[in-house]
């Protein structure tokens, strides 16, 4: 039974992180930290085990840590968990600066833990056989993804967070967008970005071998235009990703199956690892810059 302590009480942490890991037959929930003690007593007594307002004392409690906080708050919880020989199941984006994402990557390597980044869309069977057909069929050239969201509505429990206002589209379901372009065109050579109305962002990318992608994304879309559409062109016409076949309750069922697997195995090469999750954070970070300086960048 792998002991789990949870960082994190919001919305995601309650009803995805706490809920998976308590329905999960070889996880057991041990502990709750949160930045608000009250929040944490509730969610912590909701799964009838202790609130801890100490981090380094539910990590001397846990055998791996489940993350669902800011990003920034995140990554310092997550080194010091590595630190500690704890194994990571963490949140998109790893972290909000590549500093940062390198730091976790480095602690992961030298402790030898097993990490697993929740990429939501890479833990639906159907989408990771999707893309394991798209990639192997080869001759792709370009790919479209558009994510148009709408969080601000009155009741979302995503509206209120600090950290979306703050970075917007591009950190938070930018990185959806990476993990599903990212497994069939391959690694990013490129970068241009720029931003539309209602807080859109452009990114165009060039990816090894020379193909190209264009990601459309943003929280704040009119609700009758909410829409995910990824769409994939090539030499044999073109494929479109289908819809998940899951929740992300099931989805992230899926990722703790994967941690055990690593970690009973003793491998350390899961496609969604915090290397992975690094590269994606160096993409959105050179497309940050982008966006700012008005031009293409190499990576």
């Amino acid at each position: 039974m792998l002991r789990f302590g949870l960082f994190g009480t919001g919305h995601w942490a309650a009803e995805t992180h706490a809920a998976a890991i308590d329905a999960h037959p070889r996880a057991d929930l041990v502990g709750v930290w949160g930045r608000n003690p009250e929040r944490a007593a509730a969610l912590a007594d909701r799964h009838g085990v202790p609130a801890y307002d100490d981090v380094d004392a539910l990590l001397d409690a846990c055998d791996a840590v489940a993350v669902a906080l800011p990003p920034d708050v995140q990554v310092d919880i997550a080194v010091r968990a590595a630190i500690a020989g704890r194994h990571l199941l963490l949140d998109k984006p790893l972290a909000l600066n590549l500093a940062d994402a390198d730091r976790l990557v480095a602690a992961a390597q030298q402790s030898g833990v097993a990490s697993v980044v929740f990429f939501t869309q890479r833990f639906h069977p159907n989408i990771t056989g999707f893309l394991a057909s798209t990639a192997a069929a080869g001759g792709w050239q370009h790919a479209r993804a558009t994510m148009f969201a709408s969080i601000y509505q009155p009741g979302n429990p995503y509206g209120d967070s600090q950290w979306r206002r703050e970075h917007g589209a591009l950190w938070d379901i930018g990185p959806h967008a990476l993990s599903i372009i990212l497994p069939v065109l391959g690694r990013v050579t490129r970068v241009a970005a720029m931003d539309g109305p209602s807080g859109l962002v452009h990114l165009l990318l060039t990816h090894d071998g020379g193909a190209t992608s264009a990601l459309s994304l943003t929280l704040d879309a009119p609700r009758a235009a909410m829409t995910r559409d990824f769409v994939f062109f090539g030499e044999n016409g073109t494929e479109t990703v289908p819809p998940a076949d899951g929740s992300a309750l099931t989805a992230f069922g899926t990722a703790i199956d994967q941690l055990v697997e690593e970690i009973d195995a003793g491998t350390r090469d899961h496609r969604c690892d915090v290397r992975f999750g690094r590269e994606v954070v160096e993409i959105l970070a050179a497309a940050e810059a982008a966006r700012r300086a008005g031009r293409t960048l190499d990576l």
